[in-house]
């Protein structure tokens, strides 16, 4: 898809007006970016609904948003800032957004926003209930295949690119390399953290387009009991060097039924913001894989507890939160199957999700359109959303039997990487968890939507 004389001409102008906002006055640019941005989302409408979010939330001078923002001049290298920005308002959202709309139409399916991809099964830790631990280390993506998926997914409006793994600074040359290849593409690396040193932040500061969010289990004790003896000094030590850096970077927290009130504690959050985090992003545990422990799976009061605790510290915390599942409310359901992202693993197979394995197709052997129009992906498409209460999002957690229905009716195969799983048996193991949540959820969803009924 060739970029059209209109697109050309809002690139450049959105450009240009990047270029004046990147002075040192961040209450001017702060401004500037909600002016331009409403002016190039008048006739499309892409982002009408999350501008007014951010000027509801930066009206404030004294908000956590507002000081959340403005730290993005105050603490982050101007040039990687206005890549990011580029990157992420420009590419991925204003120009990305019309793109993907014209390509659903003409394909039939969903196209996504960005795309998690592993491009090695490697890892240098083994952390309890890490399917990837048992995935071993012979399995990698080549730099062509990875190159491909990107310039094929630019083609259709995708411009936002997430790595995992395994560890997936265990091919840092490539990553840097891809960065390099493809500037207009903006990168973020979900990583244990460990091997994050002054070279490569000297390459990240270099290429400019390259997030890392990394993986703590809360402090000290928690995170080495999971992760290692040392993992936690690591993690510090590389937040202090990212921050020296001037390098945005957030945390990636999995929340299970041991750590999370920890994980909700406020001296979690002030310890993640005293450390530089601009942002965080939680996931609680799944036990994919056979022979995964279900002990560890948060309850349905753990749950509420980071539901209320979330919510409660986005109006006094200057960090930005995303609650995989509980924020299914901001995005009507489940975002699974392409709807807005997909997984594809160190084997090549496109997966709906990082904890749904399962699938129709290896993209070494198929198309990204392909892939997005395989049998499995298309059940997402026509069930979404799995429940009219979205605190419910997800097929597998959440209502029992949605995800196996699709499995079966579409032919998808089990691709775990260790040892095929029944999706009757994975689903099964999380049968009573969902059963649990269910009437905590439907309580929650009555009392912030007005009584509605489910």
């Amino acid at each position: 898809m060739r970029t059209s004389l209109k697109e050309s001409a809002e690139a450049f102008a959105a450009r240009k007006a990047l270029d004046s906002i990147n002075g040192k006055d961040p209450d001017k640019a702060i401004e500037k970016v909600l002016g331009w941005v409403s002016r190039f989302d008048e006739k499309e409408g892409t982002v009408a609904l999350q501008l007014g979010y951010i000027r509801k939330y930066l009206s404030d001078k004294d908000s956590p948003w507002y000081r959340l923002v403005r730290s993005l001049w105050t603490d982050i290298d101007p040039d990687v800032r206005r890549t990011v920005f580029d990157n992420f308002i420009v590419n991925a959202t204003i120009l990305g957004g019309r793109r993907k709309k014209d390509a659903m139409k003409e394909y039939g399916c969903n196209i996504p926003w960005t795309i998690l991809i592993d491009p090695t099964s490697s890892c240098n830790l083994r952390c309890t209930g890490c399917w990837a631990a048992e995935y071993g280390r012979s399995l990698n993506l080549s730099y062509e295949t990875i190159d491909r998926i990107i310039r094929e997914a630019n083609e259709l409006g995708t411009h936002m690119f997430l790595f995992s793994g395994g560890e997936p600074l265990v091919r840092k040359t490539d990553i840097i390399r891809l960065c390099e290849s493809h500037p207009d593409s903006q990168f973020l690396a979900f990583t244990n953290g460990t091997l994050i040193d002054e070279a490569f932040a000297a390459e990240m500061l270099r290429v400019r387009n390259l997030i890392p969010a990394i993986s703590v289990e809360g402090f000290g004790r928690a995170t080495d009991a999971r992760r290692g003896e040392g993992t936690f000094k690591a993690v510090e030590k590389a937040m202090g060097i990212l921050r020296e850096y001037r390098l945005p970077f957030g945390v990636s927290c999995c929340y299970t039924h041991q750590n999370a009130g920890v994980i909700g504690s406020e001296e979690y959050f002030d310890w993640m913001i005293d450390k530089g985090t601009k942002f965080a992003w939680f996931f609680t545990y799944v036990p994919v894989g056979v022979g995964a422990p279900t002990g560890l799976m948060a309850t349905a009061d753990d749950r509420k507890l980071m539901y209320e605790k979330i919510r409660e510290y986005r109006k006094t915390k200057p960090i930005f939160t995303l609650d995989f599942w509980n924020d299914g409310e901001y995005v009507k359901g489940c975002i699974a199957g392409g709807r807005y992202y997909f997984h594809i693993n160190a084997n090549g197979d496109a997966e709906p999700c990082a904890f749904i394995h399962y699938s129709n197709m290896n993209i070494k052997d198929h198309t990204l359109i392909e892939v997005l129009q395989s049998p499995l992906f298309s059940e997402y498409s026509r069930h979404q959303p799995f429940s009219e209460n979205h605190l419910r999002p997800c097929p597998l957690l959440d209502n029992p039997g949605a995800l196996s229905g699709m499995v079966h009716s579409s032919g998808a195969s089990s691709t775990d990487l260790a040892a095929k799983e029944d999706v009757d048996e994975l689903q099964e193991k999380c049968r009573e968890r969902a059963e649990e949540w269910k009437p905590v959820a439907d309580g929650i969803w009555r009392s912030t939507h007005q009584g509605k009924s489910l």
